[in-house]
């Protein structure tokens, strides 16, 4: 890759390519480098559709100043004997036209165009000046060869330019969106995270998603999602190793969350609430803790709240069910699961005792006497609403 460095002053045309020019004839060139500059603005406006009605006011006149520049520059070297003139003046305008072109947006190829439109209309002008002023044809032929030979200086330069812009601007707005990635995802303050979306750029959507998927599948999923998804490179706090995050626009939905998912089939993702779009850290929270389930596929938190509620603090569940299961204590530990077994289908199935006997493929008999032990162990607890609900949330 050429770098803005390697392309400033050391450049300049190859031997072969230097004439000298009558000052004279280069003088009556000189005198028409305005129109000349006017007359290829105009062609570049007409055939090349990304410049169309873009070069008027502010933007028209720098391109024809930097065609002047460059006209004049290529004037004066057609003057001189030495081959190794540098051509930095110029070299420099192209670099930083082509710098520019990169931050409005528009491709190099569209810059290449202008460029070959513009040599096309400079050599026709120039060359009518010089046949008129009497140059001989192999002169002449020389100095077609010193044309072009310098707008392919000139547009190698702009590519330069052109590349390092896009590198630099690329990387700075990458930095901001890692930036803002991670000011949503540690529940930063709404103002500074505001600021963060203008400093990148970014366009607030209505919702955000949080998705955690391998990292070997970010390419894919990012080729089917919103192209305002963010992708943080930078570490964000929490994420398991060989994991990485997607904050996903969305428009609320449940339309837009169930295209989520669709388009994430295949792959391996935990996809988060969609939430209001400042707030993202709740869809990265509930996230993390649905990959602690061990669940495979592409994982839709929303079909999964219950699990996570009871996921939410391992710790404290773990102290319920010891309390809840303590009166089991005292029995073999083979009657004890069995038990704890048959309390927590009762429970969930309210009593019914079939639905039990189907659920544990035990006898309806079998059920009735446990149930008989149950009672003797707990009492009027298991009528209790309070304790069903511990039990549930003990046994689910």
């Amino acid at each position: 890759m050429r770098r803005a460095t390697q392309m400033r002053p050391e450049r300049s045309v190859p031997a072969p390519t230097v004439v000298r020019l009558d000052e004279e004839v280069v003088g009556l060139m000189r005198a028409e480098l305005a129109e000349v500059a006017e007359r290829a603005v105009a062609a570049i406006t007409d055939e090349v559709p990304s410049y169309a009605g873009e070069l008027s006011g502010a933007m028209g006149e720098r391109i024809r100043t930097a065609v002047q520049l460059a006209l004049g520059g290529f004037l004066t070297l057609a003057t001189r004997e030495d081959a190794g003139t540098p051509m930095a003046p110029a070299l420099e305008g192209a670099y930083q036209l082509g710098r520019g072109e990169a931050r409005s947006g528009r491709s190099m190829e569209a810059l290449l165009a202008a460029y070959r439109i513009g040599a096309r209309v400079s050599w026709r002008d120039l060359s009518r000046t010089a046949v008129e002023a009497g140059v001989e044809a192999e002169q002449l032929s020389r100095f077609a060869e010193l044309v072009f030979a310098y707008i392919d200086e000139l547009s190698a330069s702009s590519a330069a330019g052109h590349t390092d812009e896009l590198e630099s601007s690329g990387r700075v707005r990458q930095r901001n969106l890692d930036r803002l990635a991670r000011a949503l995802v540690t529940g930063a303050a709404a103002d500074a995270v505001v600021a963060a979306a203008e400093r990148a750029d970014w366009d607030p959507p209505h919702s955000l998603s949080a998705v955690l998927l391998p990292e070997s599948q970010v390419s894919h999923a990012r080729s089917v999602l919103d192209p305002r998804t963010l992708h943080p490179t930078e570490d964000v706090p929490g994420i398991p190793d060989g994991l990485a995050l997607l904050l996903v626009p969305s428009t609320g939905s449940r339309t837009a969350r169930t295209g989520l998912v669709r388009a994430l089939r295949g792959s391996t993702a935990v996809v988060g609430p969609t939430v209001p779009w400042l707030e993202a850290a709740r869809s990265h929270a509930r996230a993390l803790r649905a990959v602690s389930l061990g669940l495979e596929g592409v994982v839709d938190t929303d079909a999964h709240l219950g699990a996570l509620l009871l996921a939410a603090d391992p710790e404290t569940r773990a102290d319920l069910r010891a309390r809840v299961l303590a009166p089991l204590a005292d029995q073999r530990p083979s009657t004890a699961d069995k038990l704890a077994e048959t309390l927590r289908s009762w429970v969930l199935h309210q009593g019914r005792r079939d639905a039990v006997a189907e659920e544990l493929f035990i006898h309806p008999q079998t059920v009735r006497y446990r149930v008989g032990q149950l009672r003797e162990l707990y009492g009027d607890r298991l009528e209790d609403p309070e304790f069903v609900l511990e039990v549930t949330l003990a046994l689910a």
